[in-house]
């Protein structure tokens, strides 16, 4: 099936499934549906072969089966994808929310800048009206007062003349559109800050609320009600745990609880208990951004009240960045009631998944049931195995790491959120998993488990239970992101969280492209370039030296060429030299003459050889 074909198949299931259940009674939102549909596809008990053409009966089937899962409001498992589905579609970290807010300040306030930003040299009348949008600017930006509040209207107006009196508009107007935005924006932090120096100084404020002091009751009060959350979504899952388990040794108790669903009860309570954790921990590090905001912020008026008090007069330069100061701190408080504001509406919101608990297991059935089993909780699990360890000898081929060997131990990527590795495929349960017993290391990844005797199990074939792990998480759909399987299972990504990947905690890996240079040669090269190995070549460029030697170069000017460009020549000035030469001398001496006789022989047979010499004497010539 093509890709193009899936997805219109997919989507008119997705309406489909919709529309029935919009005519029971019930609206679904598209992207819980589209979770539905594509649960129902993974669970193999369904029988649904994903590499084949769905069939028109299949398609039907495939409807069918999705009506009746979102229909049936008693499941667990329903409200578990629901509250997963919530989760990822609404939260957002603390830099996503304060990013998010910013925008939509931004926008509202879009329409006043570009007045105040685009307006030109206009009459005296519509310059007051731009200054009527400056100070209304200040007073949206800062979010302390509304400007239907005359008196904080008043007071914002009183602060900007005192730093931008209404006779500079025409220098203000005179200045570039970006210059303008940036100086709006410093004058309305500016204004800002003087309205809180004049509050803390009881001169003004009345409509600013004293946002440390709520920060300083609320974040304690959330706290305190998240705990208590925690801890009785806590003690279900121990009740549940100690049920399930109490089924597997007792075949009785097997038969007598297993028309419950224990185990969607159970997984249903451990996913609340871990958004509730996410949510504690966004809590806690507000409390400790608020304590040290009220540090700095209480540090920062008593500079601006040394710098301010007693002095008639004051630069600019000294004073507007101690205002600017304590309208960024006063920024950081909104910051964090905006925070907390949306962390305790999460919370709120969260608890109507858990409202079948009550439904399904009341109190006084839970406590019949629990007769004679006991409830450990999961600090009691883990104290119970803190003397036992993996015995490293064992297994020559399996990796194991421990707290007192391991550099940043509490720091490692543990598989299955925590849980033992062993226990959901096998037992189909969420046990808390122990460190100190020894973490597994298999193929780059890092698992924990509830007791050695799991962990041996285990580490016998790891792949094995990895994928009994995965076969599991298909029968529950909720388990792929209560154990963060997304990795195995990334195509159950719901389309409209793909749209949103930056919320969404299905998301894809997000990838992207980079690049490293280095050095070619880190040392300087050591290549003598004019090395030559061939003694035909050494030879080749000695006969060309010895030619150039003997060239000679010529330039000529014509007439063409004549006064077009300036020619210049340089010569050596004559020196004066002398020289010294031999003189002129001459000899005569007499040629010599020597005479043979007797070379032509004679009538007798010896030669007779007579030498006689002619030679002048020398002082004869």
């Amino acid at each position: 099936m093509s890709g193009e074909r899936t997805q219109s198949v997919i989507k008119k299931i997705i309406r489909q499934v919709g529309l029935e259940c919009a005519a029971q009674g019930q609206s679904h939102s598209e992207t819980l549906v589209a979770f539905m549909v594509k649960a129902v596809v993974l669970d193999p008990r369904n029988d649904f072969n994903m590499d084949r053409i769905l069939t028109e009966n299949d398609m039907q089937d495939l409807i069918q089966l999705c009506v009746t899962r979102l229909l049936d409001t008693t499941n667990p498992s329903l409200s578990t994808i629901k509250m997963q589905v919530y989760f990822d579609m609404n939260y957002a970290n603390r830099d996503e929310l304060l990013s998010e807010q910013k925008r939509v300040l931004e926008g509202k306030l879009a329409p006043v800048v570009r007045a105040v930003t685009e307006s030109g040299p206009h009459a005296q009348e519509n310059m007051e009206n731009v200054y009527q949008k400056i100070i209304t600017y200040a007073l949206l930006s800062s979010g302390l007062g509304s400007p239907t509040d005359i008196e904080a209207v008043r007071e914002v107006t009183a602060a900007l003349q005192s730093v931008f009196p209404q006779t500079e508009m025409s220098t203000f107007i005179s200045l570039s559109k970006k210059d303008k935005e940036q100086q709006l924006k410093d004058l309305a932090v500016v204004v800002s800050g003087i309205r809180l120096y004049n509050k803390q100084c009881q001169k003004g404020g009345s409509s600013i609320d004293d946002l440390p002091d709520i920060l300083n009751e609320a974040i304690p009060s959330a706290t305190r009600t998240l705990d208590e959350r925690l801890h009785s979504c806590q003690l279900l899952a121990y009740r549940y745990t100690a049920l399930l388990e109490s089924m597997q040794e007792n075949p009785h108790r097997h038969f007598q609880l297993s028309s419950l669903k224990l185990k969607e009860a159970l997984f249903n309570v451990r996913q609340y208990e871990a958004f509730l954790c996410i949510l504690q921990s966004n809590i806690i590090t507000s409390a400790r951004e608020v304590e040290s905001l009220n540090v700095q912020f209480e540090a920062a008026v008593m500079v601006l009240k040394n710098t301010v008090e007693e002095k008639t007069s004051i630069e600019f330069k000294e004073v507007f960045p101690l205002f600017m100061e304590l309208s960024n701190l006063w920024t950081s408080f909104q910051d964090e009631m905006l925070l907390l504001s949306f962390l305790t509406n999460m919370a709120n919101d969260l608890q109507q998944f858990l409202e079948i608990q009550s439904q399904l297991f009341p109190e006084e059935m839970l406590t019949s049931l629990l007769e004679g089993v006991t409830v450990k909780s999961d600090e009691e699990r883990i104290k119970e195995t803190m003397g036992t360890k993996v015995n490293v000898s064992d297994f020559k081929n399996q990796e194991w790491l421990f707290p007192e060997t391991t550099d940043n131990f509490d720091q490692l990527l543990i598989q299955y959120h925590g849980f033992c590795a062993h226990s959901i495929g096998v037992k189909g349960i969420t046990l808390q998993g122990n460190p100190a017993i020894g973490i597994l290391k298999h193929k780059e990844k890092y698992y924990v488990f509830s007791s050695k005797e799991a962990a041996y199990l285990f580490a016998q074939n790891p792949d094995k239970f990895i994928q009994l792990n995965v076969e599991k998480a298909k029968q529950y759909a909720e388990l792929i992101q209560l154990l963060e399987l997304h990795h195995q299972f990334e195509y159950l990504v719901p389309h409209a969280q793909a749209r949103n990947a930056n919320r969404s905690s299905l998301k894809l890996p997000q990838k992207r492209d980079s690049g490293s240079q280095t050095d070619t040669h880190i040392l300087p090269p050591t290549i003598v370039t004019s090395y030559e190995w061939n003694e035909w070549e050494l030879r080749r460029k000695a006969i060309k030296l010895a030619n150039l030697r003997r060239k000679l170069t010529h330039s000529t000017q014509t007439d063409l060429s004549h006064m077009r460009r300036e020619n210049f020549t340089q010569v050596y000035v004559p020196k004066d030299a002398s020289t010294q030469t031999k003189r002129d001398n001459s000899s005569n001496v007499p040629k010599p003459q020597i005479f043979l006789k007797g070379l032509r022989g004679g009538p007798s047979p010896t030669t007779h050889l007579v030498t006689v010499d002619l030679t002048r004497p020398l002082d004869e010539t």
